[in-house]
């Protein structure tokens, strides 16, 4: 399953880069988030690896986060697995003056009961967490 989501967010991509590329602020935008920690590589460059601890209501998630590239101030991209799920994100940020275009370009590949499960999953509720996610994230740099 592919889909790309994208938001305009209200800051010149220098600032948006700036709050995007920070551990610290993670949680103050990704809901649920719990930890944060660097398995390996260096932090934030590409071969890096960070697991994040997600709790979502009654259910804890773990996922590892592996940087694929880093060319900011245009482009982040890295792989997110979890059990039975492989996603892929290709984040750009255009730069429109006083706003950014932020565009993510999401894959998600199942395996296992997960495969199972997404047959029964609708596209829409995927995309509807990444816009989510996102507005989270513009909300949050806007007031910042």
């Amino acid at each position: 399953m592919r889909y790309t989501v994208e938001i305009t967010i209200n800051l010149p991509r220098a600032r948006v880069i700036e709050l995007f590329d920070s551990f610290e602020n993670l949680k103050k935008w990704q809901e649920g988030l719990q930890e944060i920690e660097h398995l390996s590589g260096e932090p934030g460059q590409p071969g890096a690896k960070t697991r994040l601890l997600y709790d979502m209501g009654r259910r804890r998630v773990e996922m590892v986060e592996t940087i694929i590239s880093r060319d900011l101030p245009a482009e982040f991209s890295g792989t997110y697995d979890a059990q039975g799920v492989h996603n892929i994100v290709r984040n750009s940020f255009i730069d429109q003056g006083d706003s950014t275009r932020w565009l993510m370009d999401t894959e998600f590949q199942f395996s296992g009961f997960m495969r199972i499960m997404a047959f029964f999953m609708r596209r829409g509720s995927f995309e509807k967490q990444t816009r989510q996610s996102m507005q989270a994230f513009k909300d949050f740099a806007e007031s910042a």
